[in-house]
């Protein structure tokens, strides 16, 4: 299923959706933190998705990051809460939703790379390579974040 993401945009559709979901840094102990590359957007992401009923959070955080690049991890942290409303993703099936996420902090502790049928690739990156990755600016604030080491004031 196609996604267009849309932040700000006066032209964005109107959100018809609100799903709670959860996306997770991931860092290795040399400091390289891990991503994946979407396949309906090409782009380069932390691993996240929709949270299901019966989890927690950080349950689907880290059955998100199994599920997406292999890697079985735990949460260590928050990197910040992601909630504004003029940032919405639209999907074929004519779902709009609005954005309503927490980024957690992670680390891995067992399984190993797997490319899922959600990416094209999964790779882990050393900070200074992140910045020529193709990303979109949503996930871009969230390594941002994660960087500067500061969780964000929630939005």
């Amino acid at each position: 299923m196609g996604r267009r993401d849309y932040e700000d945009d006066p032209d964005a559709p109107a959100a018809n959706s609100l799903v709670p979901a959860a996306s997770a840094v991931v860092v290795d102990e040399c400091g390289r933190i891990l991503l994946q590359r979407r396949r309906d957007n090409n782009m380069w992401a932390l691993p996240g998705g929709a949270m299901h009923i019966g989890e927690s959070l950080p349950d689907c955080a880290i059955r998100e990051t199994r599920e997406e690049t292999g890697f079985h991890v735990e949460v260590v942290g928050i990197v910040g809460t992601y909630t504004h409303p003029g940032h919405v993703f639209a999907y074929d099936d004519g779902e709009v939703r609005q954005e309503f996420s927490i980024c957690f902090l992670a680390r891995p502790v067992g399984g190993q790379l797997e490319v899922s049928e959600e990416s094209t690739d999964v790779r882990w990156f050393a900070p200074g390579e992140i910045d020529a990755l193709p990303m979109v600016p949503s996930i871009r604030k969230r390594v941002n974040d994660w960087r500067e080491g500061t969780m964000p004031a929630a939005r």
